[in-house]
C-alpha cells in the first residue's frame, strides 16, 4: 500500500479507546510484528522505543498529545526518541526540517507548533517564502536555518532516518519499535490507547531478553 495512503486510512480508522492492553495479551504478527534481524540500538543498558513519523501524517500528530503524556511515565530504564520516516523525497525534506530544527537548538520548543502549523494553519512547508516566515515568527533566523538545513550534518540524519526506515521495514506513520526487535503499527495497535499498551508490554519482554 502507498504510504501516505496507509497513514490516511490509520488516520481515519484509528480512534482513542482505553483498556485494549488489558483485554488480551498482545499477539505476534497480531498486535505487533517481530524483526528479522534484530537492528542494534543506540541506548546501551536501556530498552530502546522510537517513534518513526512524518509531520504531514494527520494521525501522528492527533498521537502527539498521549505521546508527550506518556513519555514523562515511561520507567527510568527506557529511553525514547523519535525517528522522521523517510519513505520518499518528499518526507525526506520533513525530515530535513526536523534535524535543522535540532541543530539550532530549538527543535523541543518547536516540534509541536510545527506539527500545529501543518494541520491548523496549513503551513506549505515547500514554499521557502512561507516557511521562512514561519521561523521568523518563531525567533529562528531564516538564513541560520537554511545553513543547517544543506549541512553535512542535517543531510547525514536524513540519510541515517531513510535506512533506520528500511531496517525497520516501515510501511506507514505512526510506527512505534522496541529495542530493535518488534514494531507496532498504526493498523496493528487498532487505537492510540492500543498502540501504547502494546509498547508497554513489549518494554516488559525486552527487559527480561524476550
Amino acid at each position: 500500500m502507498n504510504p501516505l495512503r496507509r497513514t490516511l486510512v490509520a488516520a481515519l480508522g484509528l480512534a482513542p479507546l482505553a483498556g485494549f492492553a488489558q483485554a488480551r495479551r498482545p499477539a505476534p504478527g497480531v498486535d505487533y510484528s517481530v524483526l528479522r534481524p534484530t537492528q542494534p540500538v543506540e541506548a546501551e543498558g536501556k530498552v530502546e522505543v522510537l517513534e518513526f513519523f512524518w509531520y504531514g501524517c494527520p494521525h501522528c500528530y492527533s498521537l502527539q498529545p498521549m505521546i508527550e503524556k506518556w513519555i514523562p511515565r515511561l520507567p527510568a530504564d527506557v529511553h525514547f526518541r523519535r525517528v522522521p520516516a523517510v519513505l520518499n523525497e518528499g518526507w525526506a525534506r520533513e525530515a530535513a526540517v526536523y534535524y535543522s530544527l535540532e541543530a539550532l537548538g530549538v527543535l523541543e520548543k518547536l516540534h509541536r507548533p510545527f506539527y500545529d502549523a501543518i494541520h491548523r494553519e496549513r503551513l506549505n512547508t515547500r514554499d521557502p517564502a512561507t516557511l521562512a516566515e514561519w521561523l521568523r515568527k518563531h525567533e529562528v533566523d531564516p538564513k541560520r536555518y537554511e545553513e543547517a538545513f544543506k549541512s553535512f550534518g542535517v543531510q547525514s540524519k536524513v540519510r541515517r532516518a531513510a535506512q533506520l526506515a528500511s531496517a525497520y521495514r516501515v510501511e506507514g506513520t505512526p510506527t512505534l519499535a522496541v529495542h530493535g526487535r518488534y514494531t507496532v503499527s498504526a493498523e496493528q495497535g487498532r487505537t492510540q490507547d492500543g498502540m501504547l499498551g502494546v509498547v508497554d508490554y513489549l518494554i516488559g519482554v525486552a527487559r527480561k531478553g524476550g
